[in-house]
């Protein structure tokens, strides 16, 4: 693909190039005036070209680390740097104009805007950007045509099957050229065929060079990962490479 799958405005990251990392994050948080310890003192790199599954039971810290990784939520303590960069500070605005042009998000329902095209709904993030119209465009059918839905730019949500909106959703978290792809439980709304197909995709993107961070329970995704960090009761308690 022309420009690339992934790699924001400063250029793509160098091979091996850490790109994401943590630093004794914590984070707590009140529920029922009790304090729920959800993440604590997690560390991890992340470098270019990985490939991360986060693994564990429900309610080990993997989705909120993986906020936490995203600048969607802060860490109560401790630091998160996105290529050197610290992110775990950054006001609400500033924070907002970081995941957009930074991180591409794929969640487990898709979040696709029901009364946009496939085609506008890969156009949106570019145009919350600034992009201008004609290069969006262009964009937006690249990516359509990679991730195979070029046939159906023009169908709304409700149009496509499950598999066709998690691709589209895939292709609309790489429309700015994140620096890397958060993804939380990507194949948990699919059956096992269709959610083969999505661990294909994230293959072919990874081998392209674009760095991700998944959480899953999936053990099929966990396993085509490069690395898999297992987490229990909010620490990193094994990490497993391929």
């Amino acid at each position: 693909m022309s420009g690339g799958l992934s790699g924001g405005a400063s250029g793509a990251a160098a091979a091996g190039e850490v790109v994401l990392s943590a630093r004794d994050v914590h984070r707590d948080y009140q529920l029922a005036g009790e304090t729920v310890h959800a993440v604590r003192g997690i560390s991890l790199e992340v470098r270019a070209g990985d490939w991360v599954a986060l693994v564990g039971p429900s309610g080990c810290g993997k989705s909120t680390l993986l906020n936490l990784l995203g600048a969607i939520d802060r860490p109560t303590s401790g630091t998160i740097a996105v290529r050197g960069r610290d992110i775990a500070a950054l006001r609400d605005r500033d924070a907002t104009a970081f995941r957009l042009r930074h991180v591409g998000f794929v969640f487990q329902r898709f979040y696709l805007m029901p009364q946009l095209s496939a085609l506008e709904n890969i156009e949106l993030p570019m145009a919350e950007a600034g992009v201008a119209r004609a290069e969006r465009r262009a964009r937006a059918r690249e990516l359509l045509a990679y991730v195979g839905l070029d046939a159906r730019e023009r169908h709304r949500p409700a149009e496509l099957s499950g598999g066709e909106q998690q691709r589209a959703a895939i292709a609309r978290a790489l429309a700015n050229r994140p620096a890397f792809l958060l993804a939380d439980e990507p194949t948990g709304e699919l059956d096992a065929a269709t959610g083969a197909g999505i661990i294909a995709l994230f293959a072919r993107l990874n081998a392209a060079g674009t760095t991700i961070v998944v959480v899953t329970h999936d053990g099929d995704l966990a396993r085509a990962a490069r690395r898999v960090i297992h987490l229990r009761d909010g620490h990193v308690v094994n990490e497993v490479h391929a």
